[in-house]
């Protein structure tokens, strides 16, 4: 996870493939360097601590083993200031010069303005909540909202997907909603954990729903378009009349289904199920409003009306 947290910050970030190439390379080296010197590599074993006997300690969390610490921004970027002070390679020099200038304002010590990406891990899975929401919408969008994006995706795959699926007698239905897909796109690691998704995740018993306001964005990556067109079940509501055609052409909509998508009212929709389509109008109650209401008036309004009848 480090190591591709810190090729995200870093690709790109230059004009010059060759130094793309070569910072990749330390990154790769240093974050080895960081897991080896604690002791942790393939087996699950060398995560956790042993007593002075070489055995695992048992005493301590809930699972009967102590956890060791992970790398962190911060002691990753404490060995790349020691290598590039050690470092007599004048082709790397300008490398180490670059990270150490770059990745400043991502290590809490230094007080970085983006500084709440370096640390331990805190958050545990919830089994047993209905609804786990990871927002991310009040992050800075140019650089931020994607790292945390390619970060949760991590987590979403290897913590909730895999995880599901290691005691099968266990395993339960579960589903991954992914809202604003669209913006996902841009990102080539994003596209290939929707596809990934799409095509496992129904083998670990979960199944993954996507939602999106910008089909075009879609029609325009073919690469992306396997993961809505694979899916059995899609609902369409209101289509603007300048994506209807993209629409038509993927999903094979007679011109009866586009009329009708061109012209139905809030809370209608088509939906399909194989080959088969219904239309349907959908009236959701009041406490689903105020569930998903995203109008900042409206949630006003809604407060408003919880404190008066508070009153009565």
């Amino acid at each position: 996870m480090l190591r591709k947290v810190c090729l995200r910050w870093q690709d790109g970030s230059t004009g010059s493939k060759e130094v793309n190439e070569l910072t990749k390379q330390i990154i790769s080296e240093s974050v080895l360097e960081e897991y080896v010197s604690r002791g942790i590599n393939s087996t699950v074993e060398s995560l956790y601590e042993k007593s002075n006997d070489g055995r695992i300690n048992m005493s301590q969390d809930y699972l009967g083993k102590v956890k060791k610490e992970m790398p962190t921004i911060g002691s990753w970027y404490k060995r790349i200031c020691r290598k590039a002070q050690e470092n007599e390679n004048p082709d790397y020099r300008f490398h180490y010069s670059y990270l150490v200038k770059v990745m400043k304002q991502y290590v809490r010590e230094l007080h970085g303005q983006m500084a709440y990406f370096d640390g331990q891990s805190t958050f545990e899975l919830l089994e047993g909540v209905p609804f786990i929401n990871l927002d991310i919408s009040q992050l800075e969008e140019r650089f931020a909202r994607p790292l945390a994006q390619q970060i949760l995706l991590s987590w979403v795959w290897e913590k909730y997907v895999k995880k599901n699926s290691e005691d099968k007698s266990k395993a339960s239905k579960k589903r991954v909603l992914i809202d604003e897909a669209w913006m996902m796109l841009p990102l080539p690691e994003a596209v290939d954990f929707l596809n990934t998704m799409a095509r496992r995740a129904r083998k670990r018993n979960v199944s993954l729903a996507v939602i999106s306001q910008k089909f075009q964005d879609f029609y325009e990556k073919p690469e992306a378009q396997a993961v809505l067109t694979s899916s059995e079940t899609k609902l369409f509501l209101a289509q603007d009349k300048s994506e209807i055609e993209y629409l038509k052409e993927v999903f094979k909509l007679s011109e009866g289904e586009a009329g009708f998508l061109i012209t139905c009212g809030r809370g209608e929709g088509l939906l399909r199920v194989g080959g088969d389509s219904a239309i349907l109008s959908i009236q959701p109650t009041n406490k689903e409003f105020e569930f998903v209401e995203t109008n900042l008036n409206k949630q006003i309004e809604m407060e408003k009306a919880r404190q008066q009848q508070g009153q009565q």
